[in-house]
């Protein structure tokens, strides 16, 4: 037999060396033994790392694609091994993350017996990746991972998905030099921007009086921080962010914000139906962001930037919308904008600005009551750290507060489970985004609840010695459901208060350290003793259960319609 000839397993390895994967996380089954055989032989160019469960796989892949805009692989067996993942799948398709999953599967000839963990992948999958793929020939494997590769890391990023038989891995091919993919016809990841819609996009900022820029996710994915940033300052527009794009302003920079949404800050919230105009980049404009639709934006001549062609007018009317790249399109867009001075405009922020600060914020962060906030615990961490962690978040409050109080002074500094809300996604998105970026601090952000979905993958920080700092912002409730209850449903609290476990014990388990934080006096210490640990550590903070986030803007309300305390709404 040729030395050439190699199993379809070994060509999956040797395929994924040639995209420069060097890390892998998965979990392996009796569908996927081939290629966890092949890959025993390459453990000195591949690491694999053996989560506790498919799911936390999924969300580690996130993590580490989401620091290192790079696809993130995992591999897992056929059945519940590919099911296991299908909320991580989802929940990257939402936000726009690359990653290439890689399931087991039975024998071509055994499809559609119902034979053992048989199950099909592929129709499970399609509605939520941006390609799946069945293989059944192992000389079908090196173009088939080339191709997911492309498809996953061009265009809006998102999930793709692998299943390959059996007989595809045992079955032998001949090795050549590995092609990447660069071409796919009807597939058409980087749009040519039309030079025509830049000079209309520009004509409307010019003309205006009250911009808005508004940094949605793909900013980050394009790597467009310092373009938006030029744009903004040379014609004097403010800028916020959506939950996704915190992190690629500079939190200090003058002309920011903060973000818009359900719980972001008043000003870019309220103004959005003052301006004339907004330059919406990298976003979807989704419901979080726009409340009421009905009620969004009603003044403003829109100007839409997005990779994307199916968000041309898909929740707002755009009277220009950008197809394209946000780096190219902004840096296109700056070369037609005008100096400009919007400062009478800016003031409005100020003012608002003002407001938020004495009725929400100085409440939050320095509270008058014995018991600890959560937005307290987020300000000093993210001050003790000097603003410059990655922070991950679970989702409910915690993330809410994380995403409130936390500051920013690098970009990719911001993951978390937008589209989807997961809970039960942070510790897994922690150690990924660790690994990812190893010599960066990585904080998390979860609660009680989140924590209790995902907490086996303290084995996986055990095992790999992943260093993350968890912040656990404990309340003994559900605390978002909590919230809606305590103001939509009478208080009546249905299932969302929690009986919950000695967590510092449990994480003492897995050789992780940690401490109970039940006062305030102890949570500077406890923050700096955690902060310059070698290795993951847990502050179990005991909080209000009766907290609640502000500013909200209720469901069916417009964006400017904002709660800021339990009677007042804003006005400016």
């Amino acid at each position: 037999m040729s030395k050439n000839m190699i199993s379809g397993a070994e060509a999956l390895i040797k395929s994924l060396i040639a995209e420069g994967v060097d890390r892998v996380f998965g979990y392996p089954g009796g569908a996927i033994m081939q290629v966890y055989d092949a890959l025993y032989d390459y453990t000195d160019e591949i690491e694999h790392v053996l989560v506790r469960h498919e799911q936390g796989a999924a969300h580690a892949a996130e993590g580490y694609a989401r620091v290192t805009r790079r696809p993130g692989v995992v591999i897992v067996t056929s059945g519940p091994g590919a099911t296991n993942i299908i909320t991580g799948l989802s929940d990257a398709l939402m936000d726009s993350t690359p990653m290439v999953v890689i399931t087991g599967q039975v024998a071509s000839g055994m499809l559609g017996s119902e034979a053992f963990q048989e199950t099909d992948v592929v129709a499970i999958a399609l509605p939520i990746t941006k390609w799946a793929c069945q293989i059944h020939r192992a000389e079908d494997i090196p173009a088939m991972v080339a191709r997911a590769f492309y498809i996953a890391s061009t265009g809006r990023p998102g999930p793709v998905v692998l299943d390959i038989a059996k007989d595809a891995q045992v079955g032998k091919m001949t090795w050549h030099d590995y092609t990447p993919c660069t071409f796919i016809r009807s597939y058409n990841p980087l749009p040519v921007i039309s030079e025509a819609k830049i000079k209309h996009a520009a004509s409307i900022l010019n003309e205006a009086q009250r911009p808005l820029i508004i940094a949605g996710h793909g900013v980050s994915i394009s790597g467009a921080e310092k373009e938006l940033a030029m744009l903004a300052e040379k014609s004097d527009i403010p800028m916020a962010s959506t939950l996704l794009g915190l992190s690629s302003i500079s939190s200090d920079h003058p002309l920011y914000r903060g973000m818009v949404g359900m719980h972001g800050n008043v000003g870019p919230n309220y103004l959005t139906n003052r301006a004339d105009v907004i330059l919406g980049v990298g976003l979807r404009f989704d419901d979080r962001v726009t409340s009421l639709i009905s009620k969004y934006a009603p003044d403003a001549r829109i100007i839409h930037i997005d990779i994307e062609a199916s968000e041309e007018n898909k929740n707002v009317d755009a009277e220009c919308f950008i197809h394209g790249d946000a780096r190219e399109a902004l840096s296109k867009l700056l070369s037609y904008a005008i100096k400009a001075d919007h400062s009478e405009w800016i003031s409005e922020f100020d003012k608002c600005d003002k407001t938020e600060k004495e009725i929400v914020i100085e409440p939050e962060i320095n509270p008058s009551t014995t018991c600890m906030t959560m937005g307290e615990v987020v300000s000093r961490v993210s001050r003790a750290s000097g603003h410059k962690a990655i922070i991950v978040t679970d989702v409910g409050l915690n993330q809410m507060f994380a995403s409130r109080y936390s500051r920013f002074t690098q970009p990719l500094s911001f993951v978390s489970s937008g589209g989807l809300g997961t809970m039960g996604f942070g510790l897994p998105a922690a150690i990924g985004a660790k690994m990812g970026e190893p010599d960066r601090e990585v904080i998390l952000f979860l609660g009680d609840g989140g924590l209790q979905m995902t907490m086996q993958e303290f084995g996986t920080i055990m095992q790999y010695g992943v260093n993350i700092k968890i912040v656990l912002l404990n309340n003994n409730f559900l605390g978002n459901v909590r919230q809606w209850q305590a103001m939509f449903f009478n208080s009546r609290f249905s299932q969302t208060p929690m009986l919950n476990p000695d967590f510092v014990t449990i994480a003492s388990a897995y050789g992780i350290k940690g401490e109970n934080v039940d006062v305030r006096d102890q949570l500077d210490d406890a923050i700096e003793r955690m902060l310059k640990h070698n290795g993951t550590y847990l502050i179990n903070v005991n909080i209000n259960p009766e907290e609640l986030i502000y500013p909200i803007i209720a469901p069916g309300q417009g964006i400017d319609e904002i709660m800021i305390d339990d009677n007042t709404y804003f006005t400016l």
